[in-house]
């Protein structure tokens, strides 16, 4: 399979919450870059995702507007858009 990240991502393993549409989900994300990111998702939150939505990482309340780029099972692949 072809790599197609413009950069390496970086494993990391914290808390984050997704928000839109006035509700939020407790999530994990698992790598990042400064263009992207890998998230793990609750098991039941997986289907219902929108294609835009806020990110907010708990740990160090950094914010960043997503985009849905690919979706496997309990895990999804977002673009920022900031």
């Amino acid at each position: 399979m072809q790599e197609r990240r413009r950069q390496q991502r970086i494993e990391i393993n914290e808390v984050a919450y997704i928000f839109g549409d006035g509700s939020s989900i407790c999530c994990r994300v698992v790598d990042i870059t400064e263009h992207g990111a890998a998230i793990e998702l609750p098991v039941s939150a997986g289907h219902s995702m929108r294609n835009r939505f806020k990110l907010t990482i708990a740990k160090d309340r950094v914010h960043k507007n997503c985009r849905l780029i690919w979706r496997s099972g309990s895990r999804i692949g977002v673009e920022f858009t900031d």
